[in-house]
């Protein structure tokens, strides 16, 4: 695994082909895109089987299954963060937002090979469908993953977007609290981390229940002081 989740799979973007000719470029690109998933899906799952996970759960539990839920961890913490979602959430099929970028297609490909569903957009593209898809299907009782800090930060900060929806839905946000003990650390925005095979990570999980907002300063008020409570750098 190492560095492979995140930065080896730059190697995989179009950029760093430019010496081969078009066609040739071309066509290895598609290559690489399709193995890539191929070979992620299976090594995600047996560094996060090797794992030795301490989870504490919340006080009133987890929400029962068919009832909407908005199950978020920090993009640095993704790793572990999306398998842990259908870890918690054995008997259903999670939904995750994942942006339109080129990252995000590589990861969107690999999730999906996981056994997600995928809604692909985010605030600054695709918004209304983003908007849409999540609210069709928290109220379906489905399992959101998201990554509310993502695609691209601020680090640790809840993006309004994930709080407002989860409110106007009644829908409780999971949050879960990744510690990871000795991870690789890469030098990117979200201070991602791949956790080492077999290493201990403490898992915290917080059950917040989300009150109506009056108004758009109350909203950006709630979600600055979550940020704050889960952002331990």
């Amino acid at each position: 695994m190492q560095e492979a989740s995140k930065k080896q799979l730059k190697k995989f973007r179009p950029e760093n082909l430019d010496g081969l000719p078009g066609h040739a470029s071309l066509s290895v690109n598609r290559t690489l895109s399709h193995i890539a998933p191929i070979l992620l899906a299976p090594l995600l799952k047996l560094l996060f089987a090797s794992l030795r996970k301490e989870i504490r759960v919340p006080a009133q539990g987890i929400p029962e299954p068919g009832r909407g839920v908005v199950f978020a961890f920090w993009h640095g913490s993704m790793v572990t963060g999306w398998l842990l979602a259908r870890y918690i959430f054995p008997e259903t099929v999670p939904v995750a937002v994942v942006s339109l970028s080129d990252d995000g297609q590589l990861l969107s490909d690999t999730l999906g090979r996981l056994g997600f569903r995928l809604i692909r957009g985010s605030s600054s593209k695709g918004g209304e469908e983003v908007k849409s898809g999540i609210t069709e299907a928290l109220r379906s009782g489905s399992v959101i993953a998201v990554t509310p800090d993502g695609p691209r930060g601020p680090v640790h900060q809840f993006k309004y977007g994930t709080v407002r929806l989860a409110s106007e839905n009644r829908s409780p946000i999971l949050f879960a609290d990744i510690t990871h003990m000795n991870p690789r650390l890469l030098k990117s925005w979200d201070r991602f981390e791949i956790p080492m095979p077999f290493s201990r990570v403490g898992i915290e999980l917080h059950l917040l229940d989300l009150p109506p907002f009056s108004s758009e300063e109350e909203l950006r008020e709630f979600s600055n002081r979550l940020s704050a409570r889960f952002d331990h750098a």
